[in-house]
């Protein structure tokens, strides 16, 4: 089977990415403080070293694109729950400024100490809900990037996610075998809070035969004030 190590580098090689020593080591340590926070708090049904290597470490780092993740770019996991797919994203590119944002403060706690323990910089915790974040003038149209991944449905998640996305930056949303229904489903969404489709990326990861891909979204046009609506209404009655 092999070290944990092993199975990140060659599920990295195989799908494409070179990873660095420190990369891998750090991906590592990553894994250890997951499994061990695990067994307090539920972080993650995916605790095995294979899995957690692909479905995890690699699946996050699918929808890295040099021209996008530029140093200077700051970045907003929504829901990033476990840390997925902030902290991969921030060990491949230190540069970027990340901001790791979830509604419950222990999953916070959790990636606090992943930070300290690998020794990012540049990374900031925010406890909020995407509704009541949106709002904040703090966070509205402030990041080049929002990500998502196995967050909500499209047309739920463009509107946690859009309303914080600088006019002319991205929303980035990692997706699962549904996505092209998810697409065709959030168009009324997407021309309501300034979205548009500028690629779709399908993903094959390594051993893998599920169906998944990556939705790349430019926002094009500022989000109408009324956007989002309060915690709890866009899943209730998606746009």
């Amino acid at each position: 089977m092999g070290s944990f190590q092993e199975l990140v580098a060659n599920a990295a090689a195989e799908y494409g990415l070179q990873l660095t020593n420190g990369q891998i080591a750090a991906m590592d340590t990553y894994y250890r403080l997951l499994l061990e926070w695990n067994e307090k708090m539920n972080l993650t049904a995916i605790t095995e070293p294979h899995e957690v290597a692909v479905k995890h470490m690699i699946d996050s780092l699918s929808c890295y694109r040099e021209e996008i993740f530029t140093a200077a770019a700051r970045i907003v996991d929504v829901g990033t729950g476990a840390g997925f797919p902030g902290i991969p994203l921030k060990i491949f590119q230190p540069e970027l400024e990340l901001i790791l944002m979830d509604s419950l403060n222990k999953r916070l706690n959790f990636l606090r100490e992943v930070a300290g323990n690998l020794g990012l910089q540049g990374v900031a915790f925010v406890h909020a809900r995407a509704e009541e974040a949106g709002k904040n003038k703090q966070h509205r149209e402030s990041y080049d990037i929002a990500v998502s991944r196995a967050v909500a449905r499209l047309n739920v998640l463009c509107e946690l996610c859009l309303p914080m996305v600088k006019v002319g930056g991205w929303f980035i949303a990692l997706k699962g075998a549904q996505y092209e229904d998810e697409v065709h489903e959030a168009a009324k969404a997407l021309t309501i809070l300034g979205g548009k489709v500028a690629d779709i990326r399908p993903v094959s990861l390594p051993g893998l035969a599920d169906k998944r891909a990556v939705i790349y979204i430019k926002k094009v046009a500022a989000t109408p004030p009324s956007y989002p609506r309060k915690a709890g209404t866009p899943e209730k009655k998606p746009l």
